[in-house]
C-alpha cells in the first residue's frame, strides 16, 4: 500500500485521499479496477480524543514500489476479519459502523489488536445517489 497519513476526526481523511491521489495519478499507480482504494484506521475513537486520531488514505502499488514524495509504505496484516458489505451516503459510515460492531458482540468473535479498515467499491460521484459501495473491515479473533 501507498499511503498518506492523517491527524484529526476519521470524516475528515478526505484531505488525505486528495493528496494521496495527487501522489499517485502522475506515477501511473491509478488504474481501476485493479487499484484497490482503502481508508486504515489507527485508533480507537472511544479511546483517543478525535482531534488526535490517525488515519491513512492507501491505495494498493506494486511490490517495492518506493515512498516517498509524501506517501508512505505500509502492509495491511492479513487474517480474520468480520466485513460488511454496505451501501450509504457519506454521512452514515458512523451507523454502518455501529452495526457491525453491535452484530460483533453477538457473533462469537471479538475485535483484536490489528487494523480496521473501509475498502471502496465504486466512485460514490459516479453513484447514482452518490452513495459508497464500501466493505467495513474489522479484524477479530474467536471469543
Amino acid at each position: 500500500m501507498a499511503c498518506v497519513r492523517h491527524v484529526g476526526p476519521y470524516h475528515t481523511i478526505g484531505k488525505a485521499f486528495g493528496k494521496l491521489l495527487a501522489w499517485a495519478g502522475p506515477r501511473g499507480f491509478l488504474r481501476f479496477p485493479e487499484t484497490q482504494v482503502l481508508a486504515v484506521y489507527h485508533d480507537d475513537p472511544d479511546a483517543v480524543e478525535e482531534s488526535q486520531l490517525t488515519s491513512s488514505a492507501c491505495i494498493t502499488v506494486p511490490p517495492g514500489t518506493p515512498a516517498g514524495g509524501g506517501a508512505e509504505a505500509m502492509v495491511i496484516p492479513g487474517g480474520l476479519f468480520a466485513v460488511a458489505h454496505v451501501e450509504i451516503a457519506a454521512d452514515q459510515f458512523g451507523a454502518a459502523w455501529n452495526a457491525l460492531m453491535e452484530w460483533l458482540s453477538t457473533s462469537g468473535y471479538q475485535p483484536d489488536d490489528r487494523m480496521c479498515y473501509e475498502v471502496y467499491l465504486n466512485d460514490h460521484e459516479a453513484h447514482p445517489e452518490r452513495k459508497f459501495i464500501v466493505e467495513l473491515c474489522e479484524p477479530v479473533r474467536p471469543l
